[in-house]
């Protein structure tokens, strides 16, 4: 994870998953019946690997026509030497706001929480500022205007990523109101509802509301109402815990020094992102949530207007992506898609759904601090979603710089506490 500066957070967190410039008008196949483009996926993953991750891996499933899923798996799992293996367990990172917004809605539903009025009127008394006015419903879109406290964690002058990670995030465990207090003592940043801000501390903050309003913590809370439901026997939430119990892939931590070696980052307590990154899962269980969401009230997580409420995204400063209630958008070459990305040590997740449910995309790759990867991860999604690319469409010049038409394909930088 290079240093990135706050005013850089801000910014690059949405071009992360600027992936293509062509929208659904252009689009060569209708969204999810096309045959995924086998190898573009495949040289999209070959490209992760070359660009310094380990291994990685494209689980595709095709709820509308099953002869259309496809698995494939490049690289390694370990540095040891074993092949990389789609069934495995890894952190999700920011897959988790998706988990947090499903519990969040639940309890809008039940008339527990009202995401249009002051949030602080759902924390325990204190958390936050009884100034502070910004909604849940703001705060979930990541426009309340909160500080990311990551930014005090990770961004310290003069120190490697890696270095921070052995000092503050490896064995360190904080209590989820420290982590808002760090935030707090910053001030709010803007206006609430005038800009977007990609911020961890949003989605700690919810958690900290499900956990005051139901008086359970929050890894019941994710086991009681999604993961024993739906049967995710792969998904766990065990913060602070630092291991990964059953058969998982190894993360490795790109050191600022590329002349150094990996750093394997597996086991680490994940208390510093909490109920904003904390969950660890797979590709099965992601892509068993995610069409259960997308089902809305047939699926049993969320109610068809709980969805619509999810899936509503703003603008987010970047053209094709938008941000909803814990929820973010692409507009890929053959439509939109509806999901979430994440970036913890060592672990890079793209899990992305058609809004119908009918396919669902997950990517993976065990390495994280490095940008290529990053992009060729991400930019691996429209081959799996839309097939190949018209005959006429000449080919991306290269990660950095991207098609010199600009017609499927925009580089894309993510924010590494995403």
């Amino acid at each position: 994870m290079a240093r990135i500066r706050l005013a850089r957070s801000v910014t690059t967190l949405a071009a992360a998953v600027a992936l293509v410039a062509g929208g659904a008008a252009g689009a060569h196949a209708e969204q999810g019946t096309s045959a995924p483009d086998i190898a573009g996926v495949r040289a999209g993953l070959q490209g992760v690997v070359n660009s310094g991750a380990p291994g990685a891996f494209a689980v595709i499933r095709d709820h509308g026509n099953p002869e259309l899923d496809r698995s494939l798996a490049v690289g390694k799992a370990d540095l040891d030497g074993t092949p990389m293996n789609a069934g495995w367990r890894f952190r999700v990172g920011s897959n988790t706001k998706m988990f947090t917004s499903v519990l969040v809605m639940r309890l809008a539903e039940q008339g527990r929480i009202d995401l249009d009025k002051p949030l602080r009127d759902y924390l325990p008394g204190g958390t936050l500022p009884g100034s502070w006015q910004i909604t849940g419903r703001q705060v979930m879109e990541h426009r309340a205007g909160v500080y990311d406290h990551t930014n005090d964690l990770l961004e310290q002058r003069g120190e490697e990523t890696t270095a921070a990670f052995e000092a503050r995030i490896r064995n360190s465990v904080y209590d989820p109101r420290d982590l808002v207090a760090m935030s707090v003592k910053r001030g709010l940043q803007y206006t609430p509802g005038a800009a977007y801000a990609y911020s961890n501390t949003d989605f700690v903050l919810m958690g900290l509301a499900a956990e005051h309003l139901t008086g359970r913590p929050y890894a019941d809370l994710l086991r009681e109402q999604i993961f024993e439901p739906l049967k995710l026997r792969q998904t766990s939430f065990t913060v602070p815990e630092k291991g990964i119990a059953g058969p998982h892939v190894t993360g490795y931590l790109t050191n600022d020094d590329r002349g150094k070696p990996l750093l394997d980052s597996t086991e680490q307590t994940a208390s510093w992102i909490w109920s904003a990154g904390g969950v660890v899962s797979s590709a099965r269980d992601l892509d068993r949530f995610l069409t259960a969401l997308m089902a809305g009230s047939s699926g049993g997580l969320v109610s068809d207007d709980s969805l619509r409420q999810m899936t509503s995204v703003l603008p987010t400063g970047t053209a094709k992506v938008g941000y909803g209630l814990g929820v973010r958008e692409f507009a890929l070459s053959c439509g939109k898609v509806l999901g979430h990305g994440g970036i913890v040590q060592g672990y890079q997740t793209q899990s992305f759904s058609t809004p119908d449910g009918k396919r669902t995309v997950i990517l993976f790759a065990n390495a994280s601090n490095n940008g290529a990867v990053t992009q060729g991860l991400t930019n691996t999604l429209e081959p799996a979603f839309c097939g190949k690319a018209p005959a006429a469409s000449p080919a991306p010049r290269s990660p950095l710089t991207g098609n010199a038409h600009g017609d499927r394909w925009v580089p894309a930088v993510e924010d590494s506490r995403v």
